[in-house]
């Protein structure tokens, strides 16, 4: 018998073309066998069939690449014997281990290869053995220092990925491909080509990684914060650095490798992060976003914010439209989170909000709404306490530069909040458009009203006027486009009566604003623009005014608050800071309310409001400037001239074109064409003789006679209704303050009044005796009365009868304040409470009580 010797001897000595024939397996693989085996190993054909099979795919020099034939065995046995597929994989792993270690990478590249076609020719249940080897094999290879191996275990893992498996994998994770990926995606290698291979190649896993995990149950563990730290971070920074890498230049494609040159890590990040968030359900949202707010606060990307801004806009594109308004919510309270930081940083958050609002607005918006319009507001008033900050901040050590620097910062701040708040309430539907208005008219300061939600004792009146104006500007974007089918369900008391309560400031701004806002929403027919200026119009018709039949339930509405807006406009007239903006928008509201809202008794009284407001500028009972009154005179001119030629009245527009003549005539400065002008020469006085230069009563009441108008009417002068809301304003009338002065002067001086009322003479006496005038003065004042209860409209006089029971309740307070006085205490401390001084109180012991009182 041969001993082993002569059988090694003996296999040294067989011709090559012999060897391949009788084994047909490799030498170089064999001998390296037998150093490693024992004495079964030592012969190929004692050696298990997968083992030789694997073996055959290598050929000795690496550079002929994997045979293909070989190839063809190893798969048809595979696939015929899937129960050795584990071994076969085990044994690839083994060898793959082997030649990582001592360098030889072109068998590595070899044994990927043989994996990779393995992977996609086996489905049965035997591959998940096979697939935990696989996955040992591309972790060795993206251990490995050496970026082509990197780049191959990263190509062989995708092809993985796109694998669909039939059943779920219940004990595999990717916690370690995760993180390798995403290191690859922030790689530093000193070549830029090099870098950007191992970018792509990460950013390429990692999409692999979110293939083969989001739609599999078993692997919700992907969406845990410790893993989307690590995944959205990576995307966003090659989406961030993308300039950088075009500035580098394209890489070149290295042997082996299987990559692209021509792709972009950018592209491939943003692609990614798309089908990343694509597949995000509802309860994923927050773990999603969240690393995108964290990534823009340490890269400092909110200012600039144009990175910040894409970022959003692909999320909001990318995301279900249900999930929408999770996205808003993280980004208010990220917000909420930045209360302290500079204003270019908060208003970068708020410029993302006015984008993802855009986005979501018209779409599926949840239960958020009030809450952006609060989140807002509240840091529009954090934003203004800012800027005007208290006297510490202005009085310190900073510059008067760097002052103002933060003013303007803030000031972009409030715009961006303007902005959003508008943007959003103007997109919203109509019905919920209704609720953000009464919400945002709620939240605007009022003098003499409780104001809960904005606390303007702080910031003062300067701080309470800022506030007021945007919050104005906010409702003039968010009425705008606002079509309501009712008059009475656009204005509800609740938001029309706050509304004029601002109307009557004594600020020309705010009053343009209220204005503004009215003409929004009373003009459903977008006549504004054909209506801007203040003008002589010649031809009415040819502007073609949109016009429908009022509705009952506006006759409704201006049956109960028509005299409510002739009061404001009778009011708004008369201020001394009037400029000519705020008489073009007194024009338009005349003329919207005439096109929307007028039937024949609107027009009555119209006139009557017209006709009211030339006799307060002829009389000019409260010392007005020429240049109000002629403004005034000249508003009126221009508006009945426009309601002439409304309706159907040819004498009507005869007369008003005829006073209109004559004023070009004799009088341009009562003319809207010439007294806006900058050098407009005024008069001393206006002659209130020149009877032809204005508008008679008699004379338009002479052109309406007829069928559908009540001329009877045209006789009642007009006279604005005195309400509660005169309270809520800062003007004080002249009136109010006399009889104040009379009150203190007769309470003071009581001694002189009884003197005085002692001093009867024969004049005196001869008065009292004659009672023939008195009884005529009585007599006309009960004619008056009464021709006003039977002509008068009612709503007129119960706003008449309205005004005296608020006058008999505010006198009553007024007592009931000076006699009311609180009860004294023991403490004996002098103390001042709502504005009233408490004397010293008394102790109980020292009192005197009434004699009564004591038993």
């Amino acid at each position: 018998m041969p001993s082993l010797c002569d059988v090694l001897r003996r296999y040294r000595q067989v011709p090559q073309t012999e060897a391949d024939g009788a084994f047909n397996y490799n030498r170089a693989s064999n001998r390296r066998g037998f150093l490693n085996a024992g004495v079964c190993g030592c012969c190929g054909p004692l050696r298990p069939r997968y083992k030789r099979l694997v073996d055959n795919i290598f050929p000795e020099d690496p550079k002929d690449g994997l045979s293909k034939s070989d190839m063809e065995k190893l798969t048809f046995y595979a696939v015929s014997a899937p129960e050795k597929l584990d071994r076969i994989g085990a044994y690839l792993a083994e060898r793959l281990s082997r030649d990582v270690v001592r360098h030889r990478y072109g068998y590595v590249v070899i044994a990927m290869e043989a994996l990779d076609q393995l992977l996609m020719a086996c489905h049965s249940q035997s591959i998940k053995p096979f697939v935990e080897s696989f996955l040992h094999m591309v972790a060795k290879l993206l251990e490995s220092r050496e970026p082509d191996l990197q780049v191959l275990g990263t190509n062989s893992f995708v092809k993985f990925a796109n694998i669909e498996e039939d059943t779920p994998s219940y004990h595999r994770r990717y916690d370690f491909f995760v993180s390798q990926f995403s290191a690859m995606c922030h790689s530093t290698h000193e070549d830029p080509e090099t870098r950007t291979r191992i970018r792509v190649a990460g950013i390429k896993g990692l999409q692999g990684v979110v293939r083969k995990t989001v739609n599999d149950e078993l692997q919700a563990i992907i969406w845990e914060p410790q893993h989307m730290d690590k995944l959205i971070p990576s995307m966003l920074f090659n989406m961030q650095d993308a300039d950088d890498l075009d500035r580098a230049g394209h890489p070149s494609t290295p042997s082996g490798s299987g990559q692209d040159g021509d792709e972009n890590p950018a592209a491939l990040a943003e692609n990614c992060f798309r089908e990343l968030l694509g597949r995000a359900a509802y309860g994923n949202m927050k773990n999603a976003v969240l690393p995108v707010l964290v990534h823009l606060d340490n890269h400092h990307l909110w200012d600039p914010n144009e990175f910040a801004v894409s970022c959003f806009r692909i999320i909001m594109f990318s995301i279900q439209a249900q999930h929408s308004h999770h996205v808003i919510q993280q980004v208010l309270t990220h917000l909420d989170g930045n209360n302290k930081s500079t204003p270019r940083v908060r208003a970068g958050i708020v410029q993302v909000l006015l984008e993802t609002v855009a986005i979501a607005a018209k779409g599926s918006v949840g239960p958020t709404v009030l809450e952006v319009f609060n989140t807002l507001l509240k840091h529009l008033r954090m934003s203004v306490d800012m800027e005007l900050g208290d006297g510490s901040r202005r009085n310190s050590n900073s510059s008067v530069s760097s002052v103002r620097g933060r003013e303007s910062d803030e000031r972009i701040v409030q715009n961006a909040i303007i902005q959003t708040i508008g943007f959003f309430g103007g997109n919203l539907p109509d019905y919920q458009r209704a609720e953000v208005m009464m919400f945002i008219m709620g939240k605007v300061p009022v003098y003499g009203t409780p104001c809960h939600t904005l606390d303007t004792v702080k910031i003062g009146p300067q701080g309470t006027k800022r506030i007021q104006t945007m919050l104005l500007s906010s409702l003039i974007m968010v009425t705008s486009g606002f079509k309501s089918k009712s008059m009475s369900a656009a204005l509800p008391p609740p938001f029309l009566d706050p509304l004029f309560s601002i109307s009557l400031m004594e600020d020309s701004e705010l009053r343009q604003l209220v204005l503004e806002i009215l003409h929004n929403i009373i003009d459903r027919h977008d006549n504004r623009a054909k209506l801007r200026g203040i003008r002589i119009i010649p031809n009415v018709a040819a502007l073609k005014i949109k016009r429908e039949k009022i509705s009952k339930q506006d006759v409704a509405f201006m049956k109960k608050h028509g005299q409510q807006l002739y009061r404001h406009v009778y009011l708004g007239c008369k201020e001394e800071d009037n400029v000519h903006k705020n008489f073009e928008l007194l024009f338009t509201t005349l003329a919207i309310l005439t096109i929307e809202l007028a039937n024949e008794e609107v027009v009555i009284d119209l006139i009557r409001l017209s006709i009211a407001l030339q006799e307060m500028a002829l009389n000019n009972e409260e010392n007005m400037p020429m240049s109000i009154r002629c403004g005034i005179m000249a508003l009126v001119a221009a508006y009945l001239n426009f309601l002439s030629q409304m309706i159907p009245n040819p004498l009507f527009c005869q007369h008003v074109s005829k006073v209109i003549e004559l004023r070009n005539l004799d009088a341009l400065y009562l003319l809207p064409d010439h007294i806006f002008r900058d050098k407009c020469p005024l008069p001393e006085s206006l002659d209130k003789d020149d009877r032809q230069l204005y508008f008679q009563t008699a004379d338009l009441a002479e052109c309406l006679a007829g069928p559908g108008y009540n001329v009877e009417r045209l006789s009642i002068p007009y006279i604005p209704q005195v309400t509660d809301e005169d309270r809520l304003t800062r003007r004080k009338s002249f009136v109010d303050t006399v009889s104040l002065q009379v009150d203190i002067m007769s309470s003071s001086l009581p001694d002189k009044q009884s003197e005085l009322a002692e001093e009867i003479t024969f004049e005196t006496l001869k008065k009292a005796i004659d009672t023939t005038g008195l009884e005529e003065q009585e007599r006309e004042k009960r004619r008056q009365v009464m021709e006003k209860f039977q002509k008068a409209p009612f709503e007129e006089i119960a706003a008449h009868c309205e005004s005296k029971a608020n006058m008999l309740h505010d006198r009553l307070a007024q007592i009931f304040e000076l006699t009311i006085r609180p009860p004294p205490s023991p403490s004996g401390v002098v103390s001042i409470s709502a504005g009233h001084t408490q004397h010293p109180s008394v102790p109980v012991y020292e009192m005197k009580f009434p004699d009564l009182c004591v038993y």
